[in-house]
């Protein structure tokens, strides 16, 4: 089980408690306050990402290279969604783990991300082949 999905929920009825404890009904109100508040935070940062990302295609990306650069172990696909801003071309099955996106830019470059989870587990650059450049006589 994944504990750190219980680590919120739990930190925000300890900070609940611990409020009630030392400053009565007005420290509960005052820590659900800041509880609704960071909620809230975190709602309009998703909106603004996902927004962001509807008025783009889906798998495009500026430059597959600097995505490959930017890209770490461990970074969730709402980081990933960001930084493209444009939502992955799903390439696995739906609802199977690990889950397989593609960003590809107009030079035919692409990004294959594995995420697990929801997290980005591993990563491949594919640039396509350029045709090798005969060589012409000097005359």
């Amino acid at each position: 089980m994944n504990f750190q999905k219980l680590l919120v929920p739990v930190g925000a009825v300890v900070l609940l408690g611990l409020s009630w404890h030392q400053y009565g009904w007005g420290g509960v109100a005052f820590a659900g306050g800041a509880i609704v508040m960071f909620l809230l935070m975190h709602f309009n940062r998703t909106m603004q990402v996902l927004k962001r990302a509807a008025d783009r295609p889906i798998g495009t990306v500026a430059s597959s290279v600097m995505l490959n650069a930017k890209l770490k172990p461990g970074v969730t696909l709402m980081h990933v969604i960001a930084m493209t801003r444009a939502l992955g071309e799903q390439r696995s099955p739906e609802n199977e783990q690990p889950e397989l996106y593609r960003w590809t830019d107009a030079g035919g470059s692409y990004v294959d991300a594995v995420f697990n989870g929801g997290k980005l587990q591993s990563w491949t650059l594919t640039r396509p082949e350029t045709p090798a450049d005969e060589e012409t006589p000097a005359a």
